[in-house]
């Protein structure tokens, strides 16, 4: 099973999304080819309810620790709850690699 289904599999189990997008940025960096090592993941979730955006990030943290530590090495996380996600937000885009 690849690194984005575990990530979407475990993050819908542990947060019952109500919108969910797992991105691989891998390709946006100096890594081989088909490397499933960089991603961004957009939550919108009632679970973040009350929650500040450390203990939202904490949350996935938490639930996708042992894909961090078996070679994912970064994941951008944009969270939010169903009203803020009503609120028309805008997700930025990802840089490029620099290196």
């Amino acid at each position: 099973m690849s690194v984005e289904q575990i990530i979407i599999e475990k993050l819908t189990a542990g947060l019952s999304p109500v919108h969910l997008e797992v991105i691989n940025e891998s390709d946006n960096h100096h890594v081989p080819p088909n490397s499933e090592t960089h991603f961004k993941v957009i939550v919108v979730s009632e679970a973040f309810d009350g929650k500040r955006l450390i203990g939202r990030h904490r949350m996935i943290n938490e639930l996708l620790a042992d894909e961090f530590a078996n070679g994912m090495h970064a994941l951008s996380m944009h969270t939010f709850t169903p009203t803020e996600w009503q609120a028309e937000v805008e997700i930025p885009s990802s840089p490029k690699c620099r290196g």
